[in-house]
C-alpha cells in the first residue's frame, strides 16, 4: 500500500480487509449506571460513529408532480412516509433527496438560521472556539454523537458539491437547489472558520472519550469541547488536503450565483493546497490518544491529489493538473477498496479520465467498479446488495453507485453501470420489503443511533435511561440512511447496535447524490 493513507472505515489492505486498529465516530466512553455503554472491538475492528440527521417531512416545491405532492402532504401530517416505491426498483427519488438535504439540516451545529426546518432543533454549542477564543461554532455534528470533524465535514460537502454539478438538472427539476446550496454553505463555511492562519486549520471539535459518554440534546450540552489543530510543525496534509478539494468544488457550484462567495472559497482553497503540500504528514498526530476518532491512515496523496484537480476544475490551471498526476504516482498502485472519506482514489481516476481522456484512467475507474458488478470479486448478500463490510454496509454500494452514475455519463458502460446504481439503491429504498432511510417508504428505521432524535420533547429529560428505553425514537430523523444489514441480508432496528444504525453525514452524501443521479435519469427518460 504505498504512501496514500488507509482509514479503517473506507480503506483496508489490498486484500480488501480494513486496516487494524481502526476508529471511527464511535461511542468508547466506560459502561457504569451513570455514563452508559462500553464498547469494546478486536483489532481489524473500527470503532464506531454514532447517527444523524433528523428531517422534517413537508415541502415539495409546486412544481413537483402531483403523485409527490400528496406523499408529502402525507408525511407532513403522519409523519410516515408510506410505501412509496412505484414498483420495478423505481421510487420518489424526489421525495428522498428531499429529505436527506433536510438530513443535513439536523446535523447543525451553532446558531440555527430564520430557515431552520427543524423542529427540535435549536441552537447550540455556541462557545466552540480555538485555542486563541477563534469562532469555531457552526458546521455539522458527525454522527449521532456531537464532534464535528473536519475530514468528514470536508468530504461530504465534496460527494454532495460533486452530485450537484453532475447532475444539477435533478436538483432543479426537485426544486432543491437553494437547498443544496444551502447545505454546502453551511459545511464550507465551517471550514473557512476552521482555516484561522495561513498554516493553521483546526481538525476536531470535541473529545472522543467525554463527547461519548453524553446522551442527551446538543443543545443542553455544558462540558468543555477542547479544539484539536495542525500547523506546520503538526501538520495534517490528509485533513487539509481533502477541505482544500471542497472548498474548490464547492466554489464551482457558486459561479453561477455568488461570485464574490465562489471567489472566497477559491481563495481558501488555494491557501489550504499550499499548506496541505508543503507541510507533510497526517492530523492523527494532534489528537492526544483517546480524544480523536478517524485517526488511522499512511496516505495522504489521494487527498492532495483531491485538492488539485478540484483546483484544476475550478481555475483551469495547469499546474493543478500536473500535480494531480505527479499525485497519482504516489496513490495506491492495486485495486481501491472503497470510495470514501479515507480513500478518493476511485474518484481521482474518475475526475482525471474526465479532463484527460486518457485510456489510463479509464482503466482504473473500471477496474474497480466492475468488482461491484454481479460477478465481480466484491461478496453479495443473498438479496443482491453488494457487501463490502459489516459496520456501516449500506455507505459503499450507494458511494460507488453514484461513481458508477457519472461514469456512465462519461460513456463508460452505461448500461451495465446504471443498472448496477438503480438496483443497489433499490434494497436501500424498499426492494427486500423494507427501508433503511428513516422516514422514507415501507417499514422505515425508527431507532437509529442518534442522541439528539431520541430525546422526547423538552421539559422531559433525556439521557441513557432513553437510550436503553425500546421505544422508537422520538423524533423521526427523516432521510438518515442508517448503516445496513449483516451480510445475511438480517437487519435489526436497535439503536444499541451502531453496527447497522449509525447514521452519519459521510453515510448520506455518496447516497445523495446517487440519489441524484437516478433523478437526473428518471427526469431524462434514461433510467433503466
Amino acid at each position: 500500500m504505498n504512501n496514500n493513507k488507509i482509514k479503517p472505515e473506507d480503506k483496508g489492505a489490498e486484500n480488501g480487509k480494513p486496516a487494524e486498529n481502526g476508529t471511527s465516530s464511535a461511542e468508547t466512553g466506560g459502561q457504569n449506571a451513570a455514563n452508559g455503554p462500553t464498547t469494546k472491538f478486536n483489532a481489524g475492528q473500527w470503532i464506531k460513529a454514532n447517527p444523524k440527521y433528523a428531517a422534517i417531512a413537508g415541502g415539495v416545491t409546486a412544481g413537483v408532480v402531483v403523485t409527490v405532492i400528496i406523499v408529502a402532504v402525507v408525511v407532513a401530517v403522519t409523519g410516515k412516509g408510506g410505501d412509496v416505491g412505484l414498483g420495478n426498483g423505481v421510487y420518489n427519488y424526489t421525495e428522498v433527496l428531499h429529505k436527506s438535504i433536510l438530513f443535513y439540516e439536523a446535523q447543525r451545529s451553532g446558531a440555527l438560521p430564520p430557515t431552520n426546518r427543524i423542529p427540535w432543533r435549536g441552537d447550540s454549542l455556541l462557545n466552540d472556539a480555538g485555542d486563541n477564543g477563534e469562532d469555531l461554532s457552526g458546521g455539522w455534528f458527525d454522527a449521532g454523537d456531537h464532534i464535528k470533524v473536519s475530514y468528514t465535514i470536508a468530504y461530504s460537502v465534496s460527494i454532495l458539491a460533486w452530485g450537484y454539478l453532475e447532475f444539477r438538472d435533478a436538483y432543479d427539476a426537485a426544486g432543491e437547489t437553494q437547498h443544496l446550496l444551502d447545505s454546502l454553505k453551511w459545511g464550507s463555511d465551517f471550514l473557512m472558520k476552521a482555516h484561522t492562519d495561513t498554516n493553521e486549520f483546526y481538525v476536531q471539535i470535541g473529545a472522543k472519550d467525554t463527547d461519548h459518554k453524553y446522551w442527551g440534546r446538543p443543545e443542553e450540552m455544558n462540558m468543555t469541547r477542547p479544539a484539536y489543530k495542525v500547523n506546520d510543525t503538526v501538520p495534517g496534509s490528509d485533513v487539509v488536503g481533502a477541505s482544500s478539494g471542497a472548498l474548490a468544488a464547492v466554489s464551482i457550484a457558486f459561479q453561477d450565483y455568488d461570485t464574490v462567495y465562489a471567489e472566497r472559497l477559491l481563495n481558501e482553497s488555494k491557501s489550504l493546497f499550499e499548506f496541505a503540500d508543503t507541510y507533510r504528514g497526517f492530523f492523527r498526530a494532534a489528537l492526544p490518544d483517546g480524544k480523536g476518532i478517524y485517526t488511522e491512515g499512511d496516505r495522504y496523496a489521494d487527498d492532495i491529489a483531491w485538492a488539485a484537480i478540484w483546483l484544476y476544475k475550478a481555475t483551469n490551471e495547469n499546474i493543478y493538473l500536473n500535480k494531480t498526476v505527479e499525485e497519482y504516482g504516489n496513490m495506491i498502485g492495486g485495486r481501491a477498496w472503497a470510495f470514501a472519506w479515507g480513500q478518493y482514489d476511485p474518484g481521482v481516476h474518475l475526475l482525471l479520465y474526465n479532463l484527460t481522456g486518457d485510456d489510463t484512467y479509464h482503466k482504473r475507474v473500471t477496474k474497480y467498479i466492475d468488482e461491484w458488478l454481479p460477478g465481480g470479486k466484491v461478496p453479495r448478500t443473498p438479496k443482491g446488495l453488494v457487501f463490502r463490510f459489516y459496520w456501516g454496509s449500506l455507505r459503499y454500494p450507494a458511494t460507488t453507485a453514484f461513481l458508477a452514475l457519472v461514469a456512465a455519463e462519461n460513456g463508460m458502460n452505461p448500461e451495465d453501470y446504471r443498472a448496477f446504481a438503480k438496483r443497489q439503491l433499490g434494497y436501500i429504498l424498499g426492494d427486500t420489503g423494507r427501508s433503511f432511510v428513516v422516514g422514507f417508504g415501507k417499514n422505515p428505521p425508527t431507532s437509529p443511533h442518534h442522541r439528539g432524535s431520541s430525546c422526547p420533547d423538552p421539559p422531559s429529560k433525556c439521557a441513557w435511561n432513553v437510550f436503553s428505553d425500546p421505544a422508537p425514537n422520538a423524533q423521526t430523523l427523516y432521510g438518515a440512511l442508517v448503516g445496513g444489514p449483516d451480510e445475511n441480508d438480517v437487519y435489526v432496528d436497535d439503536r444499541s447496535d451502531y453496527y447497522k444504525n449509525e447514521v452519519t453525514i459521510d453515510y448520506n452524501a455518496g447516497f445523495q447524490s446517487a440519489l441524484a443521479g437516478l433523478l437526473h435519469l428518471k427526469t431524462t427518460d434514461q433510467l433503466p
